[in-house]
């Protein structure tokens, strides 16, 4: 998964969050748009949209952008600068089995996900179907056991520990089969895992999820309206090859596709942009 693009009312607040928060480095700031990410790597992209407004939270969009850590150590780090930072944006955590992971809400209402990935030895399939659950995970026990010495210096002072990217992107729906025929038969994503009718979690390459859809908070949703909150979700493939072929099937199953030769640009059933792209 590449960057997630969220329009924004209150840019400079935002940049606050993600960077002094989550512990985003600024890696550029041009006008009405601020990029945030680890090294070279964008993982949030900030578009100042003063003159929008919020969108229904019944509304399709998104649920969360997650942020995958490259250690322990490093998620702790996060997780406790929020804390000291943003201490009303934490909304729970879990232990997913294939991962651990710790949930927020930015101050604009988008959905964060700050986690972990266990090795993937340590996962579970059953006929193709990843094994996921959703148990207690204690945040302050987590930082007792995580949190490094250099991790709390780094909280204290605003930065971050390692290395970051968006692990996954998780949407908020109208319908689960709309979703399943948009982003497996069509895209071509691989179903990883189901929970009844409600939601979907599809991958590629083995991962347990690089997207999944949700209907908790949104059944019935139509196409969403111009508002604050998600502008684009980014997805990278392997090759030009691979960017090509993605383009004939898209082709093939008649979705209206942008092609400016280096990215190719759609909108899902719920006008969410997913625009892909070619690594390098």
């Amino acid at each position: 998964m590449g960057a997630v693009t969220l329009r924004v009312g209150d840019l400079d607040g935002m940049i606050r969050y993600y960077r002094d928060g989550v512990t985003l480095e600024l890696l550029r700031h041009d006008g009405p748009v601020a990029v945030l990410g680890r090294g070279s790597t964008p993982i949030v992209i900030l578009q100042h949209a003063p003159e929008l407004r919020h969108a229904s939270p019944r509304a399709a969009g998104l649920y969360h952008a997650a942020i995958l850590f490259d250690s322990r150590a490093a998620l702790a780090t996060a997780i406790l600068s929020v804390a000291q930072r943003h201490p009303g944006t934490f909304t729970g955590s879990a232990d997913h089995l294939v991962s651990e992971a710790f949930y927020f809400t930015d101050p604009e209402g988008n959905g964060v996900e700050l986690y972990f990935d266990r090795d993937r030895s340590a996962w579970s399939w059953v006929h193709g179907q990843v094994e996921m659950g959703s148990i207690f995970l204690d945040p302050n026990g987590y930082l007792r056991e995580h949190l490094t010495e250099a991790g709390a210096d780094a909280a204290s002072a605003g930065t971050g520990l390692g290395d970051a990217v968006v692990g996954h992107v998780h949407l908020s729906v109208g319908d689960i089969p709309s979703a399943r025929e948009f982003y497996v038969n069509r895209l071509g994503f691989e179903t990883t895992a189901t929970f009844g009718p409600q939601a979907l979690f599809v991958s590629a390459g083995g991962y347990h999820h690089h997207m999944a859809m949700n209907t908790w908070e949104s059944a019935g949703a139509g196409r969403r309206q111009l508002a604050l909150g998600l502008g684009k979700v980014e997805i990278v493939v392997p090759s030009a090859d691979d960017l090509g072929e993605l383009g004939e099937r898209m082709r093939h199953f008649e979705v209206a596709t942008r092609d400016d030769g280096r990215t190719l640009a759609f909108d899902d059933p719920w006008a969410n942009l997913v625009e892909v792209r070619a690594a390098g």
